[in-house]
């Protein structure tokens, strides 16, 4: 009857093990998916930020940027016409035109 009863103190102690071993592994497990989650919105709110830009934002910039395309465009233009081509005919036609000395 004392070795029944011891017995059963170590399957009691044995079973009292087990269940902090148990409660001791459901924390643990449960601080890593805190950490896990913590760390998936850190980066969720890294990648997709909230303040996107709108449809307004975006065409402002593509008028900005055609607008100052043409003026670009047409500065060269009026520097080509005025400038370079009247002094690069001349420079040609001096060229082919040397007499020689």
């Amino acid at each position: 009857m004392k070795i029944l009863n011891g017995f059963k103190k170590l399957v009691k102690k044995g079973v009292a093990a087990v269940k902090h071993c148990i409660s001791a592994v459901k924390a643990f497990v449960l601080s890593c998916i805190s950490v896990i989650c913590g760390a998936l919105t850190r980066v969720k709110t890294a990648v997709c930020p909230a303040a996107g830009e709108g449809y307004v934002d975006t065409g402002v910039k593509i008028i900005i940027s055609v607008v100052i395309g043409g003026l670009l465009l047409a500065g060269l233009y009026t520097l080509f016409n005025s400038t370079i081509l009247p002094t690069l005919g001349t420079k040609i036609s001096e060229m082919f035109s040397y007499t020689g000395a």
